[in-house]
């Protein structure tokens, strides 16, 4: 299924997306992101790490954009996807 930034993507296909992203592409950090990683005392490998391993939520349409929960018992991380070769991490932090 070809990317469509209008569309969201259904967990499985994210969660694919997010594989090849990983592999093939890059993932960015938004401003925010790593503000808020660095009051969590989270690194980007910690967030690289869940976009991994995590468990893909549902997306929901926020400020112009699909966006994607995926956590961890310890971590979340909000993800959007500008291409088929770019995520942007949005925002994360550390479960309490």
């Amino acid at each position: 299924m070809p990317f469509n930034p209008d569309e969201p993507l259904r967990e499985i296909e994210a969660r694919q997306l997010l594989h090849q992203i990983l592999v093939e592409g890059r993932v960015i950090f938004s401003r925010h992101a790593l503000i808020e990683m660095a009051n969590d005392h989270m690194i980007e490998q910690d967030a690289i790490n869940v976009l991994r391993a995590g468990v893909v939520d549902p997306a929901e349409w926020e400020n112009g954009d699909w966006r994607y929960r995926v956590h961890t018992p310890r971590f979340c991380v909000v993800v959007a996807f500008d291409s088929e070769t770019l995520a942007i991490v949005v925002t994360a932090w550390r479960k309490r």
